[in-house]
């Protein structure tokens, strides 16, 4: 995941990989069946790491009512977050699907997870389902905008901004 995240998909060949790793090519094949077996698994690996795990944090480490907010400042306040290893291997992985139908399919399950997750969090605060669903799309969007945004200043917002935030779209 980190040579994805810092050279990208074409930086994924056994030959090299394993030359980094200082193993054999026979060490990877040991591992997984083909190239398409390890890119299966490094996508699931990837969908574990940046998506379910921080769920799973959530569920756990959080009261319902306030995983949304939680959620909202990990991903949009300077000094929670936004996680960067995540976001780095978000870029790569979403830069890999414009070129790969099958990691555009394994993204498109990520995002739909996600989304979902966001709205039962809506829904769970009283959100009517499509109205969560739609408050949970847009929020969805402005995380992903985030990464576009080039001047430090509006990379990140106040806690207290978030707060406001998360308060409207549970309205």
């Amino acid at each position: 995941m980190r040579t994805l995240a810092e050279r990208g998909a074409n930086a994924l060949k056994v030959g090299a990989m394993a030359a980094e790793l200082n193993v054999s090519r026979g060490s990877f094949y040991w591992h997984f069946v083909d190239i398409a077996d390890f890119r299966a698994q490094l996508l699931r690996s990837w969908r574990d790491w940046a998506t379910d795990r921080i769920i799973r944090l959530l569920e756990t480490e959080q009261a319902e009512p306030d995983r949304l907010k939680t959620l909202l400042s990990r991903a949009f306040v300077e000094k929670h977050g936004p996680d960067r290893s995540v976001r780095s291997l978000d870029r790569a992985i979403r830069s890999w699907a414009g070129e790969d139908a099958e990691v555009a399919a394994a993204v498109a399950a990520v995002d739909d997870r996600r989304v979902s997750y966001i709205s039962n969090l809506l829904a769970a605060g009283g959100v009517e389902p499509q109205k969560a669903h739609d408050r949970a799309a847009f929020l969805y969007w402005a995380y992903l905008g985030q990464d576009n945004v080039m001047d430090p200043r509006h990379a990140s917002i106040a806690a207290t901004a978030v707060a406001e935030i998360g308060d409207l779209f549970e309205t």
